[in-house]
């Protein structure tokens, strides 16, 4: 194992402490596949997550594109995961590494919630604000590591509560029967997908407001 020359700051995750997790990392390592083509991958992912999501709601057979779009967000997680576990463990984690991560990760947030917005039982403004609000998240947190304090990866909707309330939300809309389903009040046609992005939205308000309170009040004891 080479020596590290750049530690990152990464996202606590109990997945990477699973023996699975470890495996699938040491397998990609031993065959040569870079952080950087693990981290494309999990944006070609999200883009097809928000492709089909969006699609559910010209598709005869919703349910099914719904579960691939939870398939996909599923695997750009696990490749936002291996591509640090394999940077660290090969010794190619570096800042250059670090940059491609972050601007794709960016993205693939934007792309899957505004996905999230056109699907079966969605509201499509509440898929570009969903989209909006999350990327704003993202930037108190880097903003307060560009000040020199510690990433603050907190919730309460960061990126991996937003992505489980979009899949929660995603296969109830795909499994559970048409009486049981909730309806967004005042709009007619929106359901449960509706209804999480709202939730997502007040969440990464409620985050961004804390993180900025937190950076505030760390950057005060520094001054």
């Amino acid at each position: 194992m080479k020596p590290l020359d750049y530690t990152p700051e990464r996202r606590p995750l109990a997945a990477r402490n699973w023996s699975a997790s470890h495996g699938a990392a040491q397998w990609l390592a031993a065959r040569g596949v870079t952080p950087n083509s693990i981290s494309v991958g999990g944006f070609v992912a999200s883009l097809g997550a928000g492709a089909a999501l969006a699609f559910s709601s010209e598709s005869k057979q919703p349910a099914l594109w719904l579960v691939i779009g939870c398939a996909l967000i599923l695997v750009r997680g696990m490749c936002n995961m291996l591509d640090g576990m394999v940077a660290v463990s090969t010794g190619k984690a570096s800042r250059g590494g670090e940059l491609f991560n972050e601007v794709p990760d960016r993205l693939s947030d934007a792309v899957t919630l505004v996905g999230a917005g056109y699907a079966f039982g969605s509201v499509s403004e509440l898929g570009y604000i969903a989209a909006v609000a999350a990327v704003f998240t993202a930037y108190v947190r880097v903003q307060g590591c560009a000040l020199g304090i510690s990433a603050d990866f907190g919730g309460p909707m960061a990126k991996t509560h937003r992505m489980f309330v979009i899949v929660g939300a995603a296969l109830y809309t795909a499994f559970v029967p048409a009486p049981l389903q909730p309806v967004l009040a005042g709009a007619r046609h929106a359901g449960m997908l509706a209804i999480a992005l709202s939730i997502v939205i007040a969440g990464c308000f409620a985050t961004s407001l804390r993180r900025l309170i937190k950076c505030h009040k760390l950057l005060g004891n520094k001054s």
